[in-house]
């Protein structure tokens, strides 16, 4: 690839950073404007610790996801990128956490071609074998939290279903490559991409063996257990006394079907489904549920945003080049 085309990516990169920036104001003008009239009373008296600490167990699940990212490019044999860049790499692809299925995350693999020259079709996959394990973890966490209740097993089958269809996928060459030649004979940018989706297969082939699916199975048990809890605490700072295992259920079933249904970041569904299952199974009042809801979506999903943008912006100090729209650079990403 030459550089003009790349120089005309980081641009396009820019609008879509401050398209993304802009949603945050939109959701977060709604949240306010909805909250004035439906709930001041629930906000006036919520132990605002809660909501802290809630961005806290947030924190710890990006930490431990960090730690999934580096398990995946050791297995890779992905080498010389530091501790602090890698960290900073992971938590910018947050910047695109409001893409269907997070697949905008990919950019951190932009980051790491630009920062130290790996190839993005090498690690993209990464992202895959990242929404794989999350799936896995959520439909456990889901198991647990719904002993005794009926409904949430329903997302955690489709879950499960689609991870075992993408592993049988993956695991068989010939059908990956049938369907990589498919691809490859459809017109326009799909023919061009062809070769990069081999590229891609060997990695993701890499991830999904079974010797390479349980460590990061478990390190997102304990990440999504973590932001389970962060609802359980803003709840209880809202004065609720709903149990651990109900949060643990309402958050997990809630999250599996935003990620299942192609809507950005879930917006919507998430949301819907987790204020309708306070109400419903953990009998939380209607202030109180939605009250629950936005805290906990700012707690989680929009300080993740956050997270990501103040992560860019100490990588771009690091790396005064990184997207920059007169950088030059005549090799393929």
């Amino acid at each position: 690839m030459n550089a003009a085309p790349r120089s005309a990516r980081a641009p396009a990169l820019r609008r879509v950073l401050f398209a993304m920036l802009l949603a945050v104001v939109v959701y977060g003008g709604f949240a306010v404007w909805r909250g004035v009239g439906t709930m001041g009373s629930e906000l006036g008296r919520f132990h605002w610790w809660a909501f802290g600490a809630a961005c806290g167990l947030a924190f710890m699940n990006y930490l431990l996801r960090w730690l999934k990212w580096e398990f995946y490019l050791a297995r890779l044999e992905i080498r010389g990128v530091g501790g602090i860049d890698s960290l900073l790499t992971f938590l910018s692809g947050f910047v695109f956490t409001v893409t269907p299925g997070k697949v905008g995350e990919v950019f951190k693999s932009l980051i790491l071609f630009e920062t130290h020259d790996v190839a993005v079709a090498r690690t993209a996959p990464i992202v895959v074998a990242e929404r794989i394990t999350d799936v896995i973890g959520i439909a456990a966490l889901i198991a647990v939290g719904s002993i005794g209740l009926s409904g949430g097993l329903m997302w955690a089958a489709l879950g499960m279903t689609a991870v075992i269809l993408v592993v049988v996928v993956v695991s068989h060459r010939s059908l990956s490559m049938r369907l990589i030649g498919l691809v490859e004979r459809l017109p326009g940018a799909f023919r061009r991409i062809g070769p990069k989706l081999h590229d891609a297969y060997d990695s993701l082939a890499t991830l999904v063996r079974p010797a390479n699916l349980g460590v990061p199975t478990l390190l997102s048990i304990a990440a999504w257990a973590l932001e389970c809890a962060a609802l359980w605490v803003v709840l209880h700072g809202l004065g609720q006394a709903t149990g651990f295992g109900l949060a643990t259920f309402f958050y997990a079933t809630s999250t599996l079907a935003g990620a299942i249904v192609p809507v950005p970041g879930g917006l919507g569904v998430t949301e819907t489904s987790l204020q309708s299952q306070m109400q419903d199974l953990g009998h939380v009042g209607a202030t109180a549920s939605t009250a629950a809801m936005i805290l906990v979506r700012f707690a989680t999903l929009w300080f993740a945003v956050l997270v990501g943008f103040v992560s860019l912006s100490i990588l771009k100090r690091r790396y005064p080049r990184l997207l920059a729209a007169d950088a030059s650079l005549d090799r393929e990403p």
